[in-house]
C-alpha cells in the first residue's frame, strides 16, 4: 500500500480547497482489486485504507462510494480515482449537462466534462459515473462532486484541479445562469 501517496494527494486537495472536512475519497487499483479511503476519513490523514476485491467484496468501513470506484475500474483501464467536492464544479453541475472548458488546460486535458445524476453511494451513481468515465477522464456528479481517473493518484488529482479551474473560469466569464463576480 502507498499510504504516503494518499496523504500527499489529500494534502494537495485540501490546500486547493477541492475538499473540506471529511468529504471525498481516493482509491488505487491493484491486480486483485483496489485500496480505498475509509468512510469519514480526512483525505490528508487517511489512516487505514480498506480493500475492495475485483468481485466487489469490500471491507467494513470502506467509503460509501466504493461502488463507483468498483464499476469505474471495471469499465476503464485506469489505475486511480480521486473523488472531491470542489465548489465551482459542484455549482456548475446545477446549470449544465456537460461542461466544455474555455481555458487552454481544460480544452487540452478534458475537453468535455459530463455531468451525471445519481444519489451518493447508489448503484445508479456508480453506473452513470462509470459510463461517463469511458468517454472522459473526469465527470461531475450533479450537486455532489467530481470523479477523476488517472494512471495514478497524481494524475487523477491534476484532472480534479483542472476541472475546478475550468469551472471557475466559466463562472468568471459570466456563466452559471449569467451570474458573475
Amino acid at each position: 500500500m502507498q499510504i504516503k501517496e494518499f496523504e500527499l494527494i489529500g494534502k494537495r486537495l485540501f490546500s486547493e480547497g477541492l475538499v473540506g472536512g471529511n468529504f471525498g475519497n481516493m482509491s488505487l487499483k491493484t491486480a486483485e482489486g483496489f485500496w480505498i479511503t475509509k468512510s469519514g476519513s480526512y483525505l490528508d490523514e487517511p489512516g487505514e485504507l480498506k480493500f475492495v476485491s475485483n468481485e466487489g467484496v469490500f471491507e467494513s468501513g470502506a467509503s460509501s462510494e466504493w461502488r463507483v470506484h468498483h464499476q469505474s475500474y471495471n469499465s476503464t483501464g485506469k489505475g486511480a480515482i480521486v473523488h472531491a467536492h470542489p465548489g465551482y464544479s459542484v455549482a456548475a453541475s446545477f446549470y449544465y449537462d456537460e461542461i466544455i472548458p474555455e481555458d487552454s488546460e481544460g480544452k487540452m486535458l478534458c475537453p468535455l466534462i459530463p455531468v451525471v445524476t445519481g444519489e451518493p453511494g447508489t448503484d445508479l451513481l456508480a453506473r452513470n459515473v462509470s459510463e461517463a468515465l469511458r468517454m472522459s477522464p473526469v465527470v461531475i456528479a450533479k450537486g455532489h462532486g467530481t470523479f477523476s481517473m488517472g494512471k495514478d493518484l497524481k494524475e487523477a488529482y491534476l484532472l480534479t484541479s483542472i476541472v475546478e479551474h475550468s469551472c471557475k473560469i466559466i463562472y468568471l466569464m459570466g456563466g452559471f445562469g449569467g451570474l458573475s463576480l
